[in-house]
């Protein structure tokens, strides 16, 4: 286990540095309200890892930056908006700090036992987390490209039917530390649901059917949207998703390229995706539906550890790891299946549910409480499944993204459901 998380770290360490290789007025700027200037993420990465790591978590405890300095990359002390104004550090010193922490942190693992790594795997996962927000600030951000495409993806094909069926029943609902050791608070603990029986997309919607909703007025009928999301799109003057322009194009990482029907749809808000799927005559997939059609099993009555089975994912079954910079087609990987045959429930687009964000029975906060519990029962709605910014380190078919039912900046898209 330590090799693997030794890994991880460099793995994610890597990735941070590869993605904030870039001159210092674009590390420097804030690229939208929405998100903090990159090299706050670059230092913040690294605070947070001195902290948890090697300071136990106690920000009482004397670390490597003065008091003053360390305090700058509390997320909960500075929101994005004023982060801009802050007196940060400055890339080089940042790379240097994240360095330097690195360095300690490799020798304490050596000498931890392998039952207490946890901590490690939720560093990870932070960093890790971090660098999709980067790859969302970039899509933001003004200007000629500075990110190339590294992966080409493969093929999508025709999908027929464009649903499954999951039969009603019970499942277990949520993990545990035994099956995954690096599993989050909120996705604890495993427990028994009945769900009712319903029907899921084979696959998520796509730009194609998107066109054809924007065509048949979707954005123009009251009686397609929520109450709260016709106030909202109206307000907000709500058009199209976000980086699409109004002649067939689409911006993305600083190039206007066709919007290619194929590919899932992505930045589309949770109201947005709730109105398509009124419009489609589905509705969007609670939560537990998401998970029981991705990791149950019904022929052994029990959860998977991906859709496919037990083996780890790869190019041929899964968009991960945000090498190739935007979704597979639809249909590019049915060696990735669901034992109900539902397809790319793992990576290339985060999938709104209709759940809001709520503690499992049994609930317990891990150290870092503040990771989950300030934000049951607020208005956030629940997002699986992942996006291809999301590196395979970072998700599994239990966890649980949440953000609030306006936001579309990050790689968001959905999956229709209907009703048994």
């Amino acid at each position: 286990m330590h090799d693997s998380v030794v890994r991880d770290l460099e793995l994610a360490r890597g990735r941070t540095l590869g993605l904030t290789d870039l001159d210092e007025p674009t590390l420097v700027a804030q690229h939208d309200p929405l998100m903090s200037p990159l090299v706050w993420d670059l230092a913040h990465v690294g605070q947070q890892e001195e902290l948890w790591l090697l300071r136990g978590g106690d920000p009482s405890r004397p670390g490597m930056l003065p008091a003053e300095v360390d305090a700058l990359y509390d997320a909960f002390k500075h929101p994005r908006a004023e982060r801009p104004s802050l007196p940060l550090m400055p890339p080089v010193e940042a790379r240097a700090y994240d360095h330097e922490v690195r360095g300690r942190v490799l020798d304490l693992i050596e000498r931890t036992p392998a039952d207490d790594l946890f901590t490690a795997g939720m560093v990870v996962q932070h960093e890790e987390q971090h660098d999709e927000t980067m790859l969302a600030t970039l899509q933001l951000r003004q200007g000629p490209p500075v990110l190339l495409e590294r992966r080409s993806l493969p093929p999508g094909r025709r999908v027929e039917p464009d649903r499954v069926l999951v039969p009603g029943g019970p499942f277990t609902l949520g993990v545990d530390a035994a099956t995954e050791p690096f599993s989050l608070d909120n996705e604890r603990p495993a427990h028994a649901v009945q769900v009712g029986p319903f029907w899921i997309g084979r696959v998520p919607v796509s730009n194609r059917q998107w066109l054809e909703f924007i065509g048949d007025g979707g954005y123009e009928r009251p009686e397609l949207w929520s109450s709260r999301g016709w106030t909202h799109r109206t307000h907000a003057g709500l058009q199209r998703p976000l980086f699409w322009t109004g002649h067939g194009t689409r911006r993305r990482f600083g190039h206007e390229e066709e919007i290619p029907p194929g590919e899932p749809v992505q930045h589309v808000s949770y109201f947005e995706a709730e109105a398509f799927a009124r419009w489609s005559g589905g509705r969007l997939p609670t939560e537990t539906e998401w998970e029981k059609a991705c990791a149950w099993d019904p022929a052994t009555r029990s959860r998977r550890r991906w859709p496919w089975g037990s083996e780890p994912p790869d190019p041929e079954r899964a968009n991960l790891g945000g090498l190739g910079l935007r979704p597979a087609p639809v249909g590019a990987f049915p060696a990735g299946a669901s034992a109900y045959g539902a397809e790319q429930m793992i990576g290339d687009v985060w999938e709104w549910t209709s759940s809001d964000f709520v503690p499992w029975p049994g609930f317990t906060p891990m150290i870092y409480r503040d990771y989950s519990v300030p934000f049951f029962g607020g208005d956030y709605k629940v997002l699986r499944g992942g996006s291809w910014a999301v590196a395979p380190s970072t998700i599994r078919p239990s966890f649980r993204n949440w953000d609030h039912p306006i936001r579309r900046q990050i790689f968001t898209g959905l999956r229709l459901a209907w009703d048994g």
